[in-house]
């Protein structure tokens, strides 16, 4: 992992160039890991999703967000807080005709080919930080993130934007990996995984759900949900090495090098799944929270 002898600015500027490296570089690999460019893990729900179809436990991730957002019939606007390439987005126009949908990312390539992606749609995404982005506050009905917060460390900024841009009533959900322990209390073996994890994927930091959860209220949401969906996810962590296997095998076999950037990914999906193994240091969590009225 980075030295953590930088100041924290400087180490977070850093963390941040080189994540916007990471995916401009390593986006177009997502399409071997999702059809639908979903950037994120799935959900397994028995008789309902295919544990051997990666696309169909990855948008039932998509639908268990969007439901938890209690979308109504009326009109709805809709942000993606480090949105991809706008998987999610498109899952959710899909599934409402009443919403228009934006997403904001650092990557100039997923703003490009993410936007394409929406042609014809009611939905746009900008290239802008979800720390500090350019919307009016109370701007949106509701607002999800869904493995992204983890690459500013799940930062107490992050929390305070979106509640800036909801409107009162609004819904937050986040659906992510967090500690279940302090950093200082993980084992050897959980320790080593988590540091390279966050190096290979350019992770500032994770946090602890119960600091997240601490935050949010502390920021004027209530109704508060900290949901451990670690068991439904772990059949989509479980395609991470075939899915690395077929990956370099595809590479080889039409003579293509492997990118830098591609090693990464690859790396930080193997330790992703080992990271999984630790259940008592690390668990994957939906979190709903709505912003107070007043």
């Amino acid at each position: 992992m980075k030295s953590q002898t930088l100041p924290f600015d400087t180490y977070s500027e850093n963390n941040r160039i080189e994540m916007i490296d990471f995916y401009n570089e390593a986006s177009e690999d997502y399409e071997f890991w999702s059809q639908d460019f979903n950037m994120h893990f799935g959900y397994f729900v028995p008789f309902k999703t295919n544990p051997f179809k990666r696309d169909s436990m990855l948008n039932q991730m998509n639908a268990q967000v969007i439901k938890r957002l209690q979308i109504k019939d009326t009109k709805h606007r809709l942000i993606d807080l480090g949105c991809g390439m706008g998987g999610t987005m498109r899952y959710a126009l899909k599934q409402h005709k009443n919403i228009i949908t934006y997403g904001v990312t650092l990557s100039d390539f997923q703003v490009k080919q993410g936007n394409d992606l929406l042609k014809g749609q009611n939905g746009i995404i900008l290239k802008e930080n979800y720390n500090n982005t350019s919307f009016q506050s109370n701007s949106f009905d509701s607002a999800v993130a869904i493995e992204s917060f983890c690459h500013s460390g799940h930062s107490s900024n992050s929390l305070k934007e979106a509640h800036r841009i909801l409107k009162p009533g609004g819904k937050l959900v986040i659906a992510d990996a967090f500690l279940k322990k302090d950093q200082s209390d993980l084992c050897k073996g959980a320790d080593y995984s988590y540091k390279r994890l966050c190096n290979h994927w350019s992770l500032e930091k994770l946090e602890t759900h119960s600091f997240i959860k601490q935050k949010l209220q502390d920021l004027g949401f209530n109704n508060i949900k900290i949901e451990d969906i670690s068991y439904r996810v772990a059949p989509s962590v479980l395609h991470v090495p075939f899915a690395i296997t077929g990956f370099i095998l595809k590479k080889i076999l039409s003579f293509k090098s492997i990118k830098r950037e591609s090693l990464h990914n690859l790396k930080g999906s193997f330790f992703a799944l080992m990271t999984g193994l630790h259940l008592k240091s690390f668990g994957y969590y939906i979190i709903s929270a709505t912003k107070m009225n007043g």
